[in-house]
Formats: C-alpha cells, structure tokens, sequence
C-alpha cells in the first residue's frame, strides 16, 4: 500500500482529495473498477426505456438520448454533489405507468404526461429540502411501503407478459394465455428463459446480455432489423426536448397523477438509498444516511432533469449495489458510469434495433425482483394484510399505480379508524386519504 502511494499520480492525489478515498477505505482503481460494473448491470435501460416510451407517442432516438443523458448528468450530479456511489436513470415501472396508464389509458398527452414528470420532481424537491421528507416516511407504514414496490413489481411483469405476447386480452375471461407458436411471442419466451438462467447463475448484466442474445436470435427469426451501422452520430433530441406542457399538468384532475408519481418514486428511493447504503457504511448509529439529504436532493433533480430532456421519472438504480460490492465506496464511481452513459450515445444504431419482444422479458425479471418486497409484509396480521394487499394487487388489475396507491391509502385509514385503531394512524394519512377519497367522488 505504501509503494502504490508513493508512485501515485497527480490525478490520484486530486481524486483522493476530492472523494475522500482513503478515508472510505477504497482507491482509484477499485472505483472504476466499481462503476463499470454497475453500469453494465443497469445499460439495459438504454435499450427498453426508449421501445416503453415509444408507445407513448415519443421519438425513439430521442428517448434514447434524454435516457442517455439524464442518466449521465443526474449520476453525475450524485458523486460530486453528494459524493455517494448511486446512479441514476429514468426507472422502471415509473416508464411503464407513464406510457401504459398516463397515456395510454387516461388519455393525457406526452407533452402534459411530461409536465407531471417535472412537477412531481419539484415537489420531491421541495420535500427534501423543507423536511417534510421525514415527516412523510413517518407518516406512512412500512408495510403500505413494501407494499407500493411490490405492486410496481407485479405491474411491470404484467406489462412485459402483455408486450410478450405470453398474456393476451380474452373477452370472457379478461385475459389469457398467448399463441407459443408466433414467432414473436416464441422470441419473447426464449428471451425470458435465457435472462432468469442468466440472474439465477449470477452473471453480471445478466438482464442486459440476456437482452443482446435474444436480439442476435432474433434476426434469422425476422424479427430483429439489423442496423446500417454499429455506430453513428447521436439521434436528434429535437422531438422531446423541452416538450414538457407544465400549465396542463396543473389541472386539478392531475393532481392525484403527479403524487402518485411522487410517492412511488419516494419509495423506490427510500427503499434503495437504505438498502445500498446499508452495505457502504453510509448510515450512523441513529440509523440515518449520512448526506442523505444532499443524495437526496440528487436524487429529485434527476426526474426535474430528465423531464425537461424527454423521458420520465430518473430514479436511484438498486443495481448501484452491484458497484458497491466490489468496493464502490464514493462518488468517483457514479463518476465512471455517467462517462460511460455519456460515451453510449454513439451506440444507439444497436439500441434501436433492438425488438420490443427483446425487452418485455427485462420488464418481467425487473417485476419479479421487485415484487419480493412481499416478503416484507406481515399477511398474518390482518391490519398490515388487507391495505398493502388491496395496494399491490390492485396497480396490475386497474392497470394503474396511482389508483392501487390510493386505495391501499384509504383502506389503511379507514380499516384504522372503524376499527378502533384510529389515534395510531399519523394525521398526515388521515390527509392523504381524504384526498385520495375526494378524488374518487367528484372526479374520476
């Protein structure tokens, strides 16, 4: 260790004195080493945000780059700023409800749907640095919790079983099995076994490599398009760059949208900053996250960045735990994987010839990891059952995580109240689920 000290660089000196290398047990070479891995892990979102937002209206190559890009500024932004190893992209199951339920279902335009991205981004900012974020996470029972991320989960996997073809609409039924003998639906499937062999044997990038190989199967099937090019000059941005529409969004029918945004993207957040940094070392004694409001506020300024580039929510990745397990202890690992964000642009021939039916198997492993926050849950106890049941099990049968949040709000309040239980509810539900009640009786 001394003779690597001695012979270090001036680059090493200065990323030792802006990151605090030592003083978090770690080095260059073990941060960069970290943040490829984490990227590799999490550049599957290159490839499928763009094929989920495209059903919502959006220019592809467009989405392509402001994922690209909201990644790379708001990952940057995370090591610098708040100097933790976490990155950043627009997520997962926030892509979905945006293009599925927003505008797909409801009807909102992209443009106003985009709106809603940025406010919601506001308002997480404004809870970060008010306070209120801590009186919100009070507020709201662990299990209502564990509850919306499982419910995000099972949405997701719904949503990539639909874009698989693997479950179809059936008008007797609702719904049912696919027809195995559609090439595209074959193509799906086979993707689907590749990827979950792949995460069960511990590859890293299982997710992303799983989607390359079912792409590469996918072109003497005729169903992947190969490209003229391996790389090119980066897609016009033009088409989704400050497109946003902030006045529509304002509307008072929108209301329960954008903090239906807000509180699933708060959770995802909580839940991963907690999760990764509870291997860092980066919570005290009391149990908080040390800077946790500045990655925080990180965090909240992703989805404001990522809005006015063209994409949604940008959120903290849990794949950061990928880098922090092998050794990723600062910021100068969100540094390296927002450079290599950044030098993914030239590759987007590839990314946008990859098939929906290559990505819709990504949305189910996805799910599947997020669902097991089931595991959480306490089914025994009727009081935590009931609520965080009605929460998750409704975002895949109303197709809506707004509408599954609402409920699972408004039953914990109520199931509380008339049962005797009232005082233990924090008033801040009580609010929340007056609301949420309001909204079902005078405007949906």
């Amino acid at each position: 260790m001394k003779k690597e000290i001695s012979i270090s660089s001036g680059s090493d000196s200065f990323f030792e004195r802006f990151f605090s290398l030592s003083e978090n047990g770690t080095n260059v070479r073990t941060e960069v080493l970290a943040g490829i891995t984490t990227f590799v892990t999490m550049a599957y979102i290159l490839l499928v945000n763009p094929i989920v937002l495209k059903d919502a209206g959006l220019n592809q190559g467009a989405v392509f780059m402001a994922t690209a890009l909201a990644a790379a500024l708001s990952t940057l932004f995370m090591g610098l700023y708040a100097n933790y190893p976490f990155a950043l992209a627009p997520g997962m199951g926030l892509n979905a409800f945006f293009a599925y339920v927003m505008v797909g279902k409801m009807g909102i335009a992209w443009q106003t749907a985009l709106g809603a991205v940025f406010l919601s981004g506001i308002i997480a900012v404004i809870v970060t640095l008010t306070g209120l974020r801590e009186l919100l996470i009070r507020a709201i029972p662990l299990p209502l919790k564990h509850a919306v991320g499982a419910g995000i989960g099972l949405f997701i996997a719904f949503i990539g079983f639909k874009n698989a073809g693997i479950v179809v609409s059936n008008p007797a039924t609702f719904v049912d099995l696919g027809n195995f003998t559609d090439p595209k639906t074959l193509l799906a499937t086979i993707g689907l076994i590749i990827m979950a062999v792949l995460v069960a044997r511990g590859v890293r990038g299982g997710i992303l490599l799983g989607i390359i190989i079912t792409t590469i199967i996918g072109i003497p099937m005729g169903i992947t398009k190969l490209p003229a090019s391996i790389i090119s000059a980066p897609p016009s941005m033009a088409p989704g760059l400050f497109k946003l529409d902030i006045l529509d969004a304002l509307k008072f029918s929108m209301y329960p949208v954008i903090f239906s945004l807000f509180f699933a993207d708060l959770f995802d957040t909580i839940g991963t900053f907690v999760g990764v940094a509870s291997r860092t070392g980066m919570i005290d004694e009391k149990g908080n996250l040390k800077r946790g409001n500045k990655a925080l506020f990180a965090d909240s300024i992703g989805t404001v960045i990522g809005s006015l580039l063209g994409t949604s929510n940008t959120t903290t990745y849990v794949e950061s735990a990928a880098g922090v397990s092998v050794g990723g202890r600062t910021g100068l690992t969100s540094v390296v994987v927002s450079l290599l964000f950044i030098a993914s642009i030239i590759f987007s021939p590839i990314a946008l010839a990859v098939p929906g039916e290559a990505t819709a198997p990504a949305l189910i492993i996805v799910g599947i990891f997020m669902a097991t926050s089931l595991n959480e849950i306490k089914f025994n106890d009727f009081y935590e059952a009931f609520p965080a049941f009605l929460t998750a099990i409704l975002m895949p049968l109303t197709f809506s995580i707004s509408l599954g949040l609402s409920v699972g709000f408004i039953a914990y309040a109520g199931l509380m109240l008339l049962s005797g239980r009232g005082k233990e509810v924090h008033w801040m539900m009580y609010v929340l689920a007056i609301t949420f009640a309001l909204y079902f009786a005078f405007i949906r």
